[in-house]
């Protein structure tokens, strides 16, 4: 067999290791031919690839980002209502390759654009990446501890900083539409109060929480935030009497060397994905559930999106010890 491997999206740590753990599994134990398809979808329209044999899978376990490159090329955008001829060229493209399968590393857009592919016709496995852990049908997607891990000492050492001055020190964290890395580092990081986009938030009870420390004799707070949420330092600022300071992490989050919980997510991710290949059974997206790998539907997947609830463990017990979340 001959498969295509690709990542699209952001790039997220542990790409590389599970590039590795489909590429070595398939070449060096099911003797299958594996080319890296370069700069996501976009590599598949521009017929842009390099072989991946066993030589060129090494060294990558612990390599940030992706040695494949990356894009946010989605095929099936059509905003002009023009007709769009790129989903087409894939399917030309990926014939004349000669594959069996493609397996596209990625988060929800390409997981959706993968289902659609084998609406196609394309034999399609997904992997699903993201530090945002936001891919529905996983429990956890590779990338998202490494990003925690990050995110956690940058919340550690805002404490220092925040009780020298007795300051407000706000955290502004990744995520989009899912709270999952600022409620991990937040709780993790010993956060005050965490805001999370699934919640919301009164900005007067952030202030009355704020001040409630205050009473205890806490003169400073460190409150976590995802992005997007437009926390406002000045309202907090006026609203308390309290000088309050902002920190945007930023893209630190999702750069450099995956931990070691992600590299072997990555690996065991990888591994089954080529399992499924051997087996024929396509257009799945592996995943991991109760700690255990498996795989269902990209039919399933596609246009769904995974996000905390108000009944998560970690909100029931932060609430028992006194944090607040913006809403009580």
């Amino acid at each position: 067999m001959r498969i295509g491997i690709l990542s699209a999206g952001g790039d997220c740590p542990g790409i590389n290791a599970t590039i590795r753990g489909v590429g070595k599994t398939a070449s060096a134990y099911f003797e299958m031919e594996v080319i890296g398809i370069k700069s996501g979808f976009s590599g598949l329209l521009e017929n842009d690839y390099i072989p991946l044999d066993y030589n060129a899978l090494s060294g990558l376990l612990n390599l940030g980002g992706t040695v494949l490159g990356t894009s946010r090329e989605k095929p099936f955008r059509n905003p002009d209502g023009v007709p769009n001829e790129k989903p087409h060229i894939i399917v030309e493209n990926y014939r004349k390759l000669g594959l069996d399968c493609l397996v596209c590393i990625g988060g929800n857009g390409t997981q959706r654009t993968a289902y659609r592919l084998s609406q196609m016709g394309i034999n399609v496995i997904g992997i699903p990446k993201t530090i945002d852990n936001d891919v529905w049908g996983t429990d956890i997607s590779f990338g998202f501890y490494t990003a925690v891990d990050i995110a956690t000492e940058a919340i550690d050492r805002l404490h220092s900083t925040a009780s020298s001055h007795k300051r407000v020190m706000i955290i502004e964290l990744m995520g989009h539409k899912a709270g999952w890395i600022t409620l991990y580092a937040g709780m993790a990081g010993g956060a005050d109060i965490i805001l999370l986009p699934e919640l919301g938030y009164d900005i007067e009870k952030v202030n009355q929480a704020i001040l409630d420390r205050v009473k205890k004799g806490k003169p400073y707070s460190i409150v976590a935030v995802c992005e997007g949420m437009n926390v406002d330092n000045k309202l907090i600022e006026a609203g308390t009497g309290i000088e309050t300071r902002k920190t945007t992490l930023g893209y630190v989050q999702r750069g450099g060397s995956p931990s070691a919980f992600d590299r072997n997510l990555a690996t065991r991710l990888g591994g089954h994905a080529t399992e499924l290949i051997v087996a024929r059974q396509f257009n799945r997206m592996v995943c991991l559930r109760d700690d255990r790998i498996s795989s269902l539907s990209l039919a399933e997947v596609a246009g769904k999106i995974r996000l905390v609830t108000p009944d998560h463990d970690l909100i029931i017990q932060g609430r028992r010890m006194g944090i607040s979340f913006g809403i009580d």
